[in-house]
């Protein structure tokens, strides 16, 4: 009898666990924009519509960019006298529900920010205390999105933190998706599956390829120190729960090269893509990166495995995915500063993934090679890869076995 109560309890403590947060969402890593890397908060309704007209213009919409999100500083400083948070009015004069019902109208989804602690980054005021509040807030806008961050959060506990604002997320009745970001300080990815969609990994990203951008008192990490974070992460991450590297960098400010690279590992990685540019402004060459619909395929792929790192040969490192259907994803980044000249026998490389389960078996089965960024085929794996990648640049290819 004992057994059979101790059975009851356990299943109910891991169904309750298993309903804190809405089913269903983010099966694949969301895409959309956040308005963050580019104006701070320098935000303002104008922007935020004209960046809906440039999502379905530029053909970002038709790729599968779906949330237009607001981060810090869309709201007055002070809360009114019943402690709601108020749109800031200068920045809003309409009011931020028409401003989500006009993104709804352009097919988009629509996210907001705040912070886990007393005030945001930038010093609005924060959620601390007003959790099932701000929840019922969100709600009623019908907001799609959101970004929780971890700034004036002394003496807080991020794991109850993050719990309590997805519970009162799922307490206030509108699926939305729960972006945790948390910085990797207290590795969300221990415990924030049944939490949220997705958790940021790192510290804030910079628009540059290697290296760190020095604040004094903190840093933002460029590119590949990011994705050097990510090793031993990816058995953490699968449909509904991802591992989040942080924001885009395409378009600002780094060389084509290094753009191209940037988004190509982050797919390789199966991240969120959430671009982090001026995309009413942006270049034809920036707007071809980030709607590469063959590249985002990969990011997107259903089986939802994130990619990791096989090997490294002379500065040259081979990441490589598990894709559905057998299929698999291999990107070679020239991570020197000089071109590299590659000779990757494919016959001499078994891939075996323990997390799919998948081999990469060249012997056995012969992989064609379709370029992604070329969008060509170029041959299959019966002979050695043999090609020059340029600086700080990738070759990405899709492997199909017969």
């Amino acid at each position: 009898m004992k057994n059979k109560f101790l059975l009851v309890l356990a299943l109910f403590f891991f169904t309750t666990l298993r309903a804190q947060k809405f089913e269903g969402l983010a099966m694949t890593p969301p895409m959309g924009w956040n308005s963050w890397n580019t104006f701070q908060t320098n935000i303002n309704e104008k922007l935020v519509k004209e960046t809906a007209d440039k999502m379905v213009a530029s053909g970002m919409k038709d790729a599968g960019y779906q949330y237009l999100v607001l981060d810090d500083g869309w709201m007055a400083m002070e809360r009114d006298s019943d402690g709601n948070l108020v749109p800031d009015p200068k920045k809003f004069p309409h009011g931020m529900k028409e401003l989500v019902d006009y993104v709804h109208s352009k097919g988009l989804k629509f996210g907001l920010y705040n912070c886990a602690g007393t005030k945001t980054c930038a010093g609005y005021p924060g959620t601390r205390g007003y959790e099932y509040q701000d929840a019922r807030f969100y709600a009623s806008l019908g907001i799609d999105y959101l970004k929780f961050d971890w700034c004036n959060t002394d003496g807080i506990n991020a794991k109850e933190a993050y719990t309590t604002m997805s519970k009162a997320l799922k307490k206030a009745g509108r699926p939305i998706v729960f972006s945790l970001c948390e910085w990797g300080t207290n590795k969300p990815w221990l415990w924030a599956e049944n939490v949220g969609e997705l958790w940021r990994t790192t510290g804030d990203i910079s628009a540059r390829f290697d290296g760190y951008l020095d604040h004094g008192t903190w840093k933002q990490s460029g590119v590949m120190p990011i994705v050097d974070l990510q090793q031993g992460l990816r058995k953490y991450a699968g449909p509904g729960h991802w591992n989040d590297p942080d924001m885009l960098e395409v378009g600002n400010g780094m060389t084509v090269n290094e753009d191209r690279a940037h988004f190509s590992l982050w797919c390789m990685l199966a991240a969120p893509l959430i671009a982090g540019n001026d995309i009413t402004k942006m270049s034809k060459t920036t707007d071809d990166i980030l709607t590469n619909k063959e590249v985002i395929a990969v990011d997107q792929d259903k089986a939802g495995y994130e990619g990791y790192k096989y090997k490294t040969m002379d500065s040259v490192e081979v990441y490589v995915k598990p894709l559905s259907n057998h299929n698999w994803a291999v990107c070679f980044l020239n991570r020197s500063d000089e071109p590299k000249t590659i000779n990757f026998d494919w016959q001499n490389e078994l891939i075996s993934d323990t997390l799919s389960h998948e081999t990469m078996d060249a012997k056995n089965t012969n992989y064609q090679l379709h370029d992604l960024w070329k969008k060509a085929n170029i041959g299959d794996t019966k002979k050695p890869l043999k090609t020059t990648i340029e600086v700080h640049d990738v070759l990405m290819l899709e492997l199909t076995g017969k």
